[in-house]
C-alpha cells in the first residue's frame, strides 16, 4: 500500500513538475537560449573553450531540451517505456543538479531559468529542488521494470509523438513571434517608471554582540551602549527591490536620457546589436518615417558600428545605449518595437509582426 502511494506520488510529482517547467519555458524559448548562452560562456572560461562552439547552437539545443522536458513528463505519467524514460530522466536530473550546484556554490549564473521568468529561483533553491527530484526519480528508476504501460503500444506512441510535434510547433511559433505570456516587468500595460520604484523601503535587521551574547534588532544600537556591530541583512529584500533595476539610456553625448524616454509618446526600436534580423527593414523604415510618435533607437552595439548600420538602412532617428541584458528582457526580438506613453507600455512587436504606421497611430488615438 505504501509502495503504491509512493509510486503514484513520484510519477505525478516528477511528471507534473517536468511538464510545468517545460511549458513555462516553451512560452519563451528565447529566454532559455539566453540562459544557455550564459552557461556556455561560464563553462568556456572555467573548463574549456570548446563550449564556445555551443553558443551559436543555444536556441535549437534549448528548444530540444524544453520539448524533452514536456515529453518526459507525459511519458512518466502514462508509464510509457519506463525503462528508457527513467534512464533519460535520471541522466537529465543529474546533469541539471550539477549545473545548479555549480552555479550556486561558485555564484556563476544567478538564475537557472528552471521556471523561466514566471517563478525566479535562486541558485540554491534550484539546487534543492533538483535534489528532491533526484530522490523521486531514483525511486522510479529503481522500480522501472515493474511499471506496466497505462496505454497500449500504439496509443502510447501516438500520445508521445503528438506531444512532441505540438511542442515543437508551439515553441517555433513563440520564437517567430513573442511569448504568449510576458512575465517580465516590461509587458503591455506595465509602467516602467513605477516598476523602477520599490514597493517598500528596506527593513534592516542588525546583529550585535553584547556581553558575549548575540543580539538581533531592527534598531541600531550604539557601541557606547556596549553593543558590538557584527552584520546586517535586509528582511524584506524582495519587496524593497524594484522590479526594474538596470534600465538606463545613455546618449552618444554621454548624458542620461532615461527619464526622457518616459515623457510623452515614444516609439522604441530595439536592436541588441548590428547582427539583427534585417529582412523586414523596409517595414521598420516606413514606421520610422510615418508613425506619429517620438522615435528612439536603443542598442548595446558600439557607436561606430551602429552609426554605419543606421546609415546603411536609413534609420534617421537618434540612438541611445542600453545594457544588452536589459534590451533582451524588454523584448524577445532583435530588432523589436515597443510603444510607450508616459512610460506605460502600449504595444510590443516582433520583427515578424511589425505594425503599420496606421496601427501605431490608432493606438495613440
Amino acid at each position: 500500500m505504501i509502495r503504491t502511494i509512493i509510486d503514484v506520488f513520484s510519477r505525478v510529482f516528477v511528471g507534473g513538475l517536468f511538464i510545468f517547467s517545460g511549458l513555462i519555458k516553451l512560452n519563451d524559448p528565447i529566454g532559455t537560449k539566453i540562459k544557455l548562452e550564459e552557461y556556455f560562456e561560464v563553462f568556456s572560461s572555467d573548463f574549456s573553450s570548446i563550449f564556445e562552439w555551443f553558443i551559436p547552437l543555444a536556441l535549437p539545443l534549448g528548444l530540444v531540451l524544453i520539448v524533452l522536458e514536456v515529453v518526459l513528463g507525459v511519458a512518466v505519467l502514462i508509464q510509457y517505456r519506463m525503462e528508457l524514460t527513467t534512464k533519460i530522466l535520471l541522466g537529465l536530473i543529474v546533469f541539471f543538479t550539477f549545473l545548479t550546484f555549480y552555479s550556486a556554490y561558485f555564484n556563476k549564473v544567478t538564475d537557472c531559468g528552471c521556471f523561466g521568468d514566471a517563478i525566479p529561483l535562486t541558485p540554491w533553491q534550484s539546487f534543492y529542488k533538483d535534489v528532491i527530484l533526484v530522490v523521486f526519480i531514483m525511486h522510479l528508476f529503481w522500480y522501472r521494470r515493474q511499471y506496466a504501460p497505462m496505454l497500449r503500444s500504439l496509443p502510447g506512441n501516438i500520445v508521445v509523438i503528438t506531444t512532441t510535434v505540438l511542442c515543437f510547433f508551439v515553441g517555433k511559433y513563440a520564437i517567430d513571434h513573442l511569448p504568449f505570456i510576458d512575465f517580465r516587468p516590461y509587458k503591455i500595460g506595465d509602467s516602467l517608471p513605477n516598476n523602477m520604484v520599490a514597493e517598500e523601503s528596506p527593513i534592516l535587521e542588525y546583529t550585535f554582540i553584547k556581553s558575549g551574547e548575540k543580539v538581533t534588532s531592527t534598531k541600531y544600537y550604539s557601541p557606547d551602549e556596549g553593543y558590538e556591530y557584527v552584520s546586517s541583512r535586509i528582511m524584506n529584500e524582495k519587496a524593497s527591490t524594484p522590479k526594474i533595476t538596470d534600465y538606463q539610456l545613455i546618449g552618444v553625448d554621454g548624458n542620461d536620457y532615461t527619464q526622457a524616454s518616459f515623457e510623452g509618446t515614444k516609439l522604441l526600436f530595439i536592436f541588441y546589436n548590428t547582427q539583427a534580423h534585417t529582412g523586414n527593414m523596409d517595414e521598420l523604415v516606413a514606421l520610422v518615417q510615418s508613425a506619429k510618435a517620438d522615435k528612439m533607437i536603443l542598442t548595446s552595439a558600439l557607436e561606430s558600428e551602429f552609426e554605419n548600420f543606421r546609415h546603411e538602412y536609413q534609420l534617421a532617428i537618434p540612438f541611445y545605449f542600453a545594457d544588452a541584458t536589459v534590451l533582451k528582457a524588454m523584448i524577445r526580438s532583435n530588432p523589436g518595437v515597443m510603444l510607450l506613453r508616459n512610460g506605460v507600455v502600449l504595444g510590443k512587436w516582433h520583427y515578424n509582426d511589425i505594425p503599420s504606421p496606421q496601427e501605431i497611430n490608432a493606438l495613440l488615438g
